[in-house]
């Protein structure tokens, strides 16, 4: 092992360990905290929300960070074997005597990537289960039968297959076809990607799990078509998403790009929210767009991306990236894969200390929109809607402060109250 190789191996080691630790700390921060002011409503919301909802959230809020502690320590634990204990690089062995390679290039490398999934996947699937027909089930949430949980499995793989592939063969071709500047085709065709997908989504991908139904409430349609027109914004439809038949979770949103942007409601939400709350929504939702939040958060990821696939352009010519990270390097075939996947692997094991940055700008982003909602429509209408969607989401009013700090991209309700005066007009 040469020394840039063990400095890797040092650093990814040492990165590991630190945000384990960190994550641990911070969880158990979050668990004591809210378990501490579990008893009481925080004064500012006694007269709007009552003790037993308070006490379900703290219990849901406890129970998920509980059970995430255990995912931390398993997912650090997988990541550690495929990596410097070495599993990709046994997974790589494998493969490369199976013959693939008489079939081309590209072949044993989707192959390498297209296993590692499955297995992933698989690896995965308890705490997936887990989380939803027992975490989910014991609080209220989850309406998801196993049959209906196992087809959409069956269907994201496929959409995933279908989708994915694809794509990812165009990167494996163009790192391997288009010399030393292979990095910006691939970023191009990346960006590319994305923004293809943004337009299919609600048409095309969307769809194959829910069921969208035009907007039939005409006192609501014509409340969200005048509060869209005066806030300048056009979209292709106003819809209904089922969401009541996977989760008791509500939500609106918009999706889309361009020509296809499309407003979506969750059912769940039309039943939880009175006309005026949902116009107090949705001018949140379009708060984003009038302060450009979406258009600055895809240059920011074009950003982000480019500087990724440029590093990853110079990471995969060097031998120490790969055995610093427990791979031995094909000697007479593409390590184009092995660095694509050891690159996916160990970002985010460095770009954990730098996430705190990002979840202040997107809270920021939410004040902002809070701001522009309240501008626009009656601001005890957002008040009450925010109340009532914390109460039935089961989001704690309680918070550890220093969690909120580092992972929380939303504000939490104390704080964005607060901006628009006292809390009213929520049911108990």
């Amino acid at each position: 092992m040469t020394d840039h190789s063990l400095l890797l191996t040092l650093l990814f080691s040492a990165a590991l360990v630190l945000g384990l630790l960190t994550k641990f700390y911070l969880a158990s921060r979050q668990i004591r905290h809210v378990a501490r002011h579990r008893g009481d409503v925080p004064a500012a919301f006694a007269g709007t929300i009552s003790l037993t909802s308070h006490q379900k959230a703290a219990d849901y809020t406890v129970t998920k960070a509980r059970f995430g502690l255990l995912e931390l320590v398993w997912g650090a634990a997988v990541l550690l074997g495929w990596t410097l204990l070495g599993g990709i690089d046994a997974l790589n062995q494998a493969l490369a005597g199976t013959g693939l390679a008489a079939y081309g290039s590209l072949v044993p490398q989707l192959a390498l990537l297209a296993v590692f999934g499955l297995i992933s996947g698989l690896l995965d699937l308890p705490f997936t289960l887990y989380s939803t027909f027992r975490i989910e089930e014991r609080f209220g949430f989850n309406k998801m039968t196993f049959k209906m949980w196992l087809g959409d499995l069956l269907k994201s793989t496929l959409v995933g297959v279908v989708v994915g592939l694809p794509i990812v063969a165009l990167i494996l071709w163009l790192m391997g076809s288009t010399g030393s500047w292979w990095w910006l085709w691939a970023w191009g065709a990346w960006m590319a990607f994305n923004l293809l997908i943004l337009v299919l989504y609600p048409t095309v991908i969307a769809p194959l799990f829910n069921k969208f139904q035009p907007l039939e409430d005409e006192t609501l349609k014509t409340r969200v078509t005048a509060l869209m027109q005066r806030c300048g914004f056009a979209a292709k439809g106003l819809f209904v998403m089922d969401g009541s038949k996977r989760s008791a979770h509500a939500n609106a949103y918009f999706t889309g790009f361009g020509a296809s942007k499309r407003v979506v409601f969750y059912d769940t939400l039309l039943k939880q929210l009175s006309p005026s709350e949902v116009d107090a929504v949705l001018a949140h939702e379009l708060g984003h767009f009038k302060h450009k939040h979406i258009i600055k958060r895809i240059v920011s990821m074009f950003a982000m991306s480019l500087a990724g696939f440029a590093l990853l352009g110079w990471l995969s010519t060097q031998v120490w990236f790969y055995t610093g990270l427990g791979v031995r390097p094909n000697l007479n075939g593409s390590n184009d894969a092995l660095a694509l996947l050891l690159f996916l692997l160990a970002v985010p094991v460095f770009s954990f200390f730098v996430s705190p940055l990002f979840a202040l700008f997107s809270r920021k982003h939410e004040f902002e929109a809070d701001a522009y909602a309240i501008a626009q429509t009656d601001g005890k209408d957002l008040q009450s809607a925010l109340l009532k969607l914390y109460q039935d989401n089961a989001s704690t009013l309680t918070p550890d402060p220093v969690f909120v700090k580092f992972y929380y991209s939303h504000p939490p309700a104390s704080e964005r109250l607060a901006r628009m005066g006292p809390a009213t007009g929520a049911t108990t």
